[in-house]
């Protein structure tokens, strides 16, 4: 029988903490708290971001918690850290939050309603900063071909 979807992020939603806005509102900012963007690079030049958050695109979340992983990246093994994870809605970020927990973190939770919510709320939304572009070469004459 196949799983769907939704039943996954169902049953993940049973085991995950998940914060309203005003409970993410209210760690945002903190030394102690990474909030992590779990949406595509697309959806934050579109939407906007949250100030602070660290981008972790969703295919590549387990890869990058993973110390053992060459790709693991720093931000996922400061010890005391609570890490609260967002996607759109909530679905992906309810499934990566389950996924993390599985993965040894035991201080992480999603923001219920994802992003959306945390925008229809009035809460902080910054653009995304692009990176900044390579200089470009100096333009040189190019030497005539020879005959």
């Amino acid at each position: 029988m196949r799983k769907s979807v939704k039943s996954m992020v169902d049953d993940a939603l049973q085991v995950v903490t998940t914060y309203s806005v005003a409970q993410a509102q209210s760690l945002h900012g903190r030394d102690d708290v990474q909030f992590i963007d779990l949406r595509d690079v697309r959806e934050l030049e579109h939407e906007g971001v949250i100030p602070g958050a660290f981008h972790a695109p969703r295919g590549m979340l387990e890869f990058w918690v993973d110390p053992d992983s060459p790709y693991h990246k720093p931000v996922f093994s400061q010890p005391g850290t609570r890490y609260v994870l967002f996607c759109a809605a909530g679905w992906r970020s309810a499934l990566a939050t389950q996924t993390m927990q599985e993965m040894g973190l035991a201080d992480v939770a999603h923001i219920g309603g994802g992003f959306a919510a945390w925008k229809a709320a009035g809460a902080p939304v910054a653009e995304k900063s692009s990176k900044p572009s390579a200089p470009k070469a100096p333009n040189v004459p190019k030497a005539p071909k020879a005959p």
